[in-house]
C-alpha cells in the first residue's frame, strides 16, 4: 500500500465566508522544478487572505488549498534546478497561497536566507506588507528625500510599513487613522503629523498642513477622495487596495485640475514580472531589518488552529501592526 505523508493545515474545500476553512490533513507538497519546500515555524495573516477565502481576490487556487502567502521556516526539500539553496537553510519566503500549514511549497526565487541578527517572527512577515510598501513609494511613487507622505490606514500592517520606510526614504509622514490609540502606535512609528480621520476632516487637515506629495492608500472607500483634494501638483496617489470594502469613485476631473496622478500598485503582480527588482527591494528590507532601521509590529502571535480568529480581527480592523501564526 502507498503511504502517503500528510501535514497539518488550514484549508479551503469550497469559497465563501471563513466557515469554510477547515483544520485538518493535507498531503505533504512535493517541489516541482526551481520549486522548495519550506518547514514553517510562523506564517503572517494578511487582508488578500480574506478576500483569497472568499474568491474575491485577483486569482482563484484550485480546491482544496490553504491561504498565507509569506512564512518563515527550514527548507526540508528541494527540487531540479535550485542552486543556491540547501536542505536546513533557514529562510522566509512568498507564495500566492499555501502558507497556513506545516510545510509550504514555494518557488525558489522567492527565498531568501536569513541573517542570525534576523528573528523567526519578524522575518515572517516582512514580504507581502513590507515589500509591498517599499515597492510603492520607491518604484511606483518615486518618494524623494523631503517630500509629504500620507499613509492612510497607518495602523495597519502595510501603513506601518510605509510610515516605516517613508521615514528611511527621508519623507516627512502623515499618518491617518481612526482611533488615538492607533494614532499613539504611528507616532511610535515615525508619524510626524496624526490625523484621526474619524474625528477630524481629512481635507481641512491635509489643508492645514500644506497638502502633501505622495499618498499611499490601502484604504480606499471615503477617504480616498478626500485625501486626494489635499494632493500637490505632480502628486502621486498610490492605490495599495480597499480595506474599507468600497472602491472608490473619483471624478475623473480632479486629477487634471490637481495635475495629479493616480497610481495602481500591485506587489503580487510585479514579483512575478520584476523577480530582480523584487529581489532588491527584499534583500534591502532584510539589511534594514538586520539593523534595526525598520522593526515590524507584531499585534499578537496565535496558533495555526486559530487562524480564522486572526482572519476576524482583520476583517473587524482590530490588528494593530499584523498577526503571526505561530506553526512549528
Amino acid at each position: 500500500m502507498l503511504y502517503i505523508s500528510t501535514m497539518k493545515a488550514i484549508f479551503l474545500e469550497s469559497y465563501g465566508s471563513l466557515d469554510e476553512l477547515k483544520y485538518g490533513e493535507l498531503p505533504d507538497p512535493i517541489p516541482g522544478e526551481g520549486e522548495v519546500v519550506v518547514d514553517v515555524n510562523y506564517a503572517g495573516v494578511n487582508f488578500p487572505d480574506v478576500l483569497i477565502v472568499q474568491g474575491l481576490y485577483q486569482f482563484k487556487p484550485d480546491l482544496p488549498f490553504s491561504p498565507g502567502g509569506e512564512v518563515s521556516g527550514r527548507i526540508s526539500a528541494i527540487g531540479d534546478s535550485v542552486t543556491h539553496l540547501a536542505i536546513g537553510d533557514r529562510v522566509m519566503a512568498a507564495a500566492p497561497f499555501g502558507g497556513y500549514a506545516e510545510k509550504m511549497k514555494v518557488s525558489a526565487g522567492n527565498v531568501y536566507q536569513l541573517p542570525e541578527e534576523v528573528n523567526d517572527k519578524e522575518a515572517a512577515i516582512l514580504q507581502e506588507t513590507y515589500a509591498t510598501a517599499i515597492h510603492a513609494l520607491k518604484d511606483k511613487g518615486r518618494l524623494k528625500p523631503g517630500e509629504r507622505l500620507l499613509v492612510l490606514g497607518a495602523a495597519g500592517g502595510t501603513g506601518i510599513a510605509a510610515l516605516q520606510i517613508g521615514k528611511e526614504m527621508g519623507a516627512e509622514v502623515i499618518a491617518a487613522a481612526s482611533t488615538q490609540e492607533k494614532l499613539e502606535l504611528c507616532r511610535k512609528n515615525g508619524a510626524d503629523h496624526l490625523i484621526n480621520y474619524k474625528e477630524e476632516d481629512l481635507k481641512s487637515r491635509l489643508k492645514d498642513i500644506g497638502g502633501v506629495d505622495v499618498i499611499f492608500d490601502p484604504v480606499g472607500g471615503d477617504h480616498a477622495e478626500q485625501a486626494f483634494r489635499g494632493i500637490r501638483p505632480d502628486g502621486r496617489h498610490l492605490i495599495i487596495g480597499f480595506t474599507a470594502g468600497k472602491i472608490p469613485a473619483l471624478p475623473w476631473n480632479l486629477p487634471l485640475l490637481k495635475q495629479a496622478s493616480i497610481v495602481g500598485v500591485f506587489w503580487g503582480g510585479f514579483w512575478r514580472v520584476n523577480p530582480e527588482g523584487n529581489r532588491r527591494n527584499v534583500e534591502q528590507l532584510i539589511q534594514w531589518l538586520k539593523e534595526e532601521r525598520i522593526k515590524p509590529q507584531i499585534d499578537k502571535v496565535l496558533p495555526l488552529e486559530k487562524s480564522r480568529e486572526a482572519l476576524e480581527d482583520i476583517i473587524m480592523r482590530k490588528v494593530k501592526g499584523k498577526i503571526v501564526l505561530s506553526i512549528a
